[in-house]
């Protein structure tokens, strides 16, 4: 099932990639939702505000192994565009053996320090023990997340983004009736819920493994591709961590926009909480065609075909700015309704803060096309560190617009926080794209 990228009408081969993908990622979205729906539902508010404020540290941890793990399978991906496989079993090799010492790392640090973040997020206290709770289990299945994540980029890599998408699949069903009886029948509360996330997503990490093992030859791996080739290894982390910590820039962002919003009370907490999963459903094509970018860039970059990416970007810019014109009138007339399936307290009064987020946000939706199309564009290019400014600026714009929100007590300066932040972080990368292929020219390095 792998898929040469280097070859075909660029537009076909992005959407056809990118449709798997953005199908895996709504299933992947619905662990989450079902965790907050289920919370919000048999626990209440408090509890659901709870795994919303966890949100913003799941997502700096996961998105912290997705950044590292699709890093790593870059250089799998210039490899395998390049037609070396032999180099790239042995970059798949590598990958796993880093992703190992990565895993364990953050499995110790996260453990070690989640009291004392939840402290400084200011974390209120009807909603702590939920919270600490939750996050916990969820560090404690790094592992999981971990197995699954680079197992799905390895596959990507060579094209192949619909076996990632049946295990997720069949992850996200088992997450939901684990959730069902975590919750409701054994009464776990909030943890009950970072259980079923875990257990499902390990799941999935192990059927890849399997498939992989069983039906892809391509990735059978021998003694000596398991060699740590140091230049090789130093190749990957030099591209896998500036993604990581892209990833993590941008969640630290996020972790500073929710202790400001911590402290306008869980009830603002929960509207953002639901709000914020609302739209995540909807974002979902934007991180695929950015996971697609990274991919497609790559295999042409091996292939050394500059003009295919020139016309890639071309062509998933417009195919994203299409979806974020439709969702964006959607939700912006009609999100707000859906913050019933989140909650069944105070629905009327949350759901004003629902409708004010999703306002803000589904008004900014094309500038954020443009920062997760051309930041994994450009990584996938193979520079990591550029991207990662992008990030920080990000990070300044997400900052400074919600430290200054609540400094006046405005809940809709928060919810502006984001859209101040795709606008930087996307000019920056737009200037930066067209400074890289400046002068490209193509390079005929195979024949296929």
């Amino acid at each position: 099932m792998e898929k040469d990228m280097t070859a075909g009408t660029p537009g076909k081969i992005i959407f056809n990639f990118t449709m798997p993908i953005f199908i895996g990622n709504i299933f992947q979205q619905f662990y989450n939702m079902a965790d907050t729906v289920i919370v919000g539902k048999f626990v209440g508010n408090a509890a659901l505000a709870a795994v919303g404020a966890c949100g913003t540290l799941v997502f700096l941890i996961i998105g912290f192994l997705q950044g590292v793990t699709a890093g790593f399978t870059v250089v799998t991906a210039q490899h395998f565009g390049a037609g070396n496989m032999k180099a790239m079993k042995k970059s798949v090799a590598s990958g796993a053996v880093l992703t190992g010492i990565v895993t364990v790392i953050l499995t110790l640090l996260s453990m070690i320090s989640m009291a004392k973040v939840l402290h400084l997020m200011n974390t209120p206290s009807d909603m702590y023990g939920e919270a600490y709770g939750y996050i916990m289990v969820i560090c404690g299945g790094i592992v999981a997340q971990a197995l699954y994540n680079y197992l799905a980029s390895v596959l990507r890599a060579l094209g192949d983004s619909k076996r990632p998408l049946y295990f997720l699949v069949i992850a996200a069903l088992l997450n939901i009736v684990l959730d069902l009886v975590f919750i409701i029948v054994f009464r776990m509360g909030a943890a009950g819920a970072a259980y079923a996330t875990v257990i499902a997503q390990g799941i999935s990490g192990i059927l890849c493994l399997i498939y992989i093992v069983k039906k892809v030859p391509a990735l059978y791996l021998h003694r000596e591709d398991w060699e740590i080739d140091k230049n090789l290894a130093g190749w990957q982390l030099k591209i896998g961590l500036p993604m990581a910590f892209q990833y993590s820039i941008t969640a630290i962002g996020t972790i500073v926009v929710q202790s400001c919003l911590n402290i306008l009370g869980s009830t603002a907490a929960a509207g953002f909480a639901a709000a914020s999963k609302i739209e995540q459903v909807f974002t979902q094509a934007y991180v695929a065609l950015g996971t697609t970018m990274a991919t497609y860039c790559a295999q042409n970059m091996g292939a050394g075909k500059y003009t295919r990416i020139r016309k890639g970007f071309k062509s998933a810019t417009l195919i994203g700015f299409i979806y974020a014109v439709v969702t964006g009138v959607i939700i912006f007339f009609v999100g707000k309704y859906m913050t019933i399936f989140f909650v069944s307290e105070n629905v009327n009064q949350i759901m004003e803060y629902v409708d004010i987020y999703l306002r803000c946000v589904s008004v900014s939706f094309l500038p954020l096309v443009i920062v997760n199309l051309y930041r994994n564009g450009i990584q996938g290019m193979g520079y990591g560190l550029l991207p990662m400014t992008a990030g920080i600026a990000e990070l300044v714009g997400r900052s400074g617009a919600s430290l200054i929100a609540s400094h006046f007590g405005s809940y809709m300066g928060i919810c502006l926080a984001s859209p101040a932040a795709w606008v930087l972080a996307g000019t920056l990368l737009l200037i930066m794209y067209f400074e890289i292929m400046k002068g490209k020219k193509d390079r005929n390095l195979k024949n296929r």
